[in-house]
């Protein structure tokens, strides 16, 4: 007979049981949930400010506007700043896509072959030309299924313009009743987990705040100095290949491997010669000791605690399960993650599980002993070793 289940036991297995609930609800409508997950980091993003003009004497209305009214002119301001920039940008790279594919062609290709001993045929603009043609039918297919797929689309792109339309609505709403929404939700929680959930969502709110306001601005500035850098180098398109390094940086050396690499192949293409390589080199130098001893120290700090490894792998498992929603909540929610494994391992460690001592094993008290005796002997070029033996071993012996 199994015994009863107690009242401790089987109320952590309700709370289990909602929260397995709640966790497949939101996995089932994450196609949904992406405009209110940005109006939420928004909203987060804004609450500081709100809270200090509510000191001020304003009303949490008034607050939410004038926050929401900032917030709303700084991303028209920098769409507006950054929409001609880029569009030129691009403009550039396309105009210059013959000379890319002429220095694949004439330099890098050959490069690769002469390093790598490969077939010169394989990189032969003839044969590439002519698999090209043969596989034109499938190609052909391929578009079409692509077009008809697209067509089909046609309310995926409804929906699409509906969330961007969503999100500055919801934000709104969501900034003048934080902290409204933040106690009902405080009221609804069992009382003899509110303490606990509190203290966690205590830490949380300081590994966000430390994460969200600070790798933001840790973006901006790499992409400001790798655009700014990269600009004054010489390079036409530094100033794109600078917003994506800096973009990109909230993944561990990812900005800097995607920035470097485009970077030099540009200058590279553009110039030809090893003295614009060298600043090319240069500018990512300072660009890391830029990153790794000042802005990310001061910025970010070091309340996160999220190992290089673990980000990409979060990124990776946020995209994989979730889409472009898990990559955007990828890091955020890999923090809290760290909150909870971090207040889990302290339970562990106050609990019998870890602090009850047991017998003592038997294998390594002692009663048994092992010894080697290796024995080594020339017979022409080969060499035999004795086995390992139980038990105590005469050194006599042969």
């Amino acid at each position: 007979m199994s015994a009863p289940m107690t009242h401790d036991t089987s109320r952590r297995w309700q709370m289990l049981v909602i929260a397995l609930v709640i966790g497949y609800l939101i996995w089932l409508l994450s196609p949904v949930l992406m405009p209110f997950a940005v109006a939420a980091m928004l909203a987060y993003l804004g609450d500081p400010l709100a809270n200090r003009l509510q000191r001020l004497g304003m009303s949490r209305a008034w607050a939410a506007s004038v926050v929401f009214l900032v917030l709303l002119l700084v991303l028209v301001g920098v769409l507006l700043l950054l929409i001609p920039l880029i569009s030129r940008q691009i403009e550039n790279l396309i105009e210059n896509l013959p000379r890319y594919s002429q220095w694949a062609q004439q330099t890098a290709w050959p490069w690769v072959q002469q390093k790598l001993h490969l077939d010169p045929r394989m990189f032969d603009s003839d044969q590439l030309l002519v698999a090209f043609k043969a596989h034109m039918g499938s190609i052909g297919d391929f578009a079409t299924t692509v077009v008809g797929k697209v067509s089909r689309s046609g309310m995926d792109i409804v929906l699409w313009m509906t969330n961007l339309v969503l999100i500055p609505v919801v934000a709104f709403y969501l900034l003048r009743d934080w902290h409204r929404l933040v106690g009902t939700i405080d009221r609804m929680l069992p009382r003899w987990i509110e303490p606990t959930i509190a203290h966690l969502a205590h830490e949380s709110d300081k590994v966000l705040g430390a994460f969200v306001r600070g790798q933001l601005l840790v973006m901006l500035a790499l992409g400001i100095f790798y655009g700014a850098g990269l600009t004054l180098v010489g390079l036409s398109v530094g100033l794109l290949i600078g917003i994506v390094a800096g973009l990109l940086s909230f993944v561990p050396y990812l900005g800097f491997i995607v920035g470097f690499g485009a970077a030099i192949i540009a200058v590279l293409v553009q110039y030809g010669d090893w003295s614009h390589v060298l600043l090319i080199c240069g500018v990512f130098a300072v660009g890391q000791l830029l990153e790794g001893y000042v802005l990310v120290p001061r910025l970010v700090g070091g309340k996160i605690g999220l190992h290089p490894v673990a980000v990409i792998f979060a990124v990776l498992a946020g995209g994989y399960l979730f889409g472009f929603l898990g990559v955007l909540l990828a890091l955020p929610a890999a923090s809290v993650i760290v909150v909870l494994l971090r207040y889990l391992l302290e339970r562990y460690r106050l609990s019998e599980l870890y602090t009850e001592e047991g017998p003592e094993d038997p294998a390594l008290s002692g009663q048994t002993e092992v010894e080697v005796d290796v024995t080594v002997r020339n017979v022409g070029d080969t060499a035999t070793e004795s086995a390992l033996k139980p038990g105590k071993v005469d050194p006599k012996a042969p």
